[in-house]
């Protein structure tokens, strides 16, 4: 049964690669408005918790549920409109598109499911001075600093106003002064829209800014307020 109240949820979750199991057994829920840190040192399991919970890729068994929508019985394709309209995701190194400016990187979500340029560009300029980097919209991503350049993949992932976002090691290229910045400045906003937020770290002073840690360990999950395998 989904946890009562939850947004997204996994019920039994297991993924191998070859002999070696990526995730065993994997139970995890999340609320709106709630940041959940997802621990564990490399190779744990943690990015293959979060593909599994965006739908990028399916489990061998278990369930993933958002909403009325059970994700591991929909076809790729319903997969891939869902993460295009309700889910956000932010990366270590950004991921924008060297060839676009700023604001068009930020548009990008709204213009690839129909907005309008001129409406897309709208939002797209009020999350990118919400996000403090007003000054460089109309710059390419390679003319911005690593800080510049993952506020406005914060921002491209915000723009849709998704329900859910996915932040894998977001601030892993940062120092840490940038990095405490684009981190206040993402979990302010998704609360601020009742966004749920899976960040993916392993550094305990990123999960710092989470409601819950959990720990990804041999495929095996541990909730630390829980204190339960």
């Amino acid at each position: 049964m989904t946890p009562e109240g939850s947004l997204l949820a996994a019920e039994g979750l297991c993924k191998a690669y070859g002999p070696t199991p990526a995730l065993d057994g994997v139970e995890f829920s999340i609320h709106p408005g709630e940041v959940v840190a997802v621990m564990g040192p490399s190779g744990s399991g943690k990015s293959t918790l979060l593909h599994c919970l965006a739908g990028i890729i399916g489990p061998d068994s278990g369930t993933v549920r958002y909403g009325d929508h059970e994700l591991t019985a929909m076809s790729d394709a319903q997969r891939s409109a869902l993460r295009r309209t309700d889910f956000g995701f932010v990366f270590q190194f950004g991921q924008l598109v060297p060839e676009l400016t700023a604001l068009e990187n930020v548009a990008l979500p709204l213009r690839l499911n129909g907005t309008k340029r001129k409406d897309a560009e709208r939002r797209a300029r009020t999350w990118i001075e919400r996000l403090e980097v007003d000054d460089v919209r109309d710059k390419r991503p390679g003319e911005l600093s690593g800080g510049q350049g993952q506020r406005i993949a914060v921002a491209r992932a915000l723009v849709g106003r998704p329900r859910v976002i996915f932040a894998d090691e977001p601030t892993g290229a940062l120092d840490s002064l940038n990095g405490e910045r684009v981190l206040t400045l993402l979990t302010d906003a998704a609360r601020d829209t009742s966004a749920a937020v899976v960040l993916v770290t392993h550094e305990s002073r990123v999960a710092a800014y989470s409601d819950r840690e959990i720990v990804v360990r041999d495929g095996k999950v541990k909730d630390m307020l829980a204190g339960l395998i």
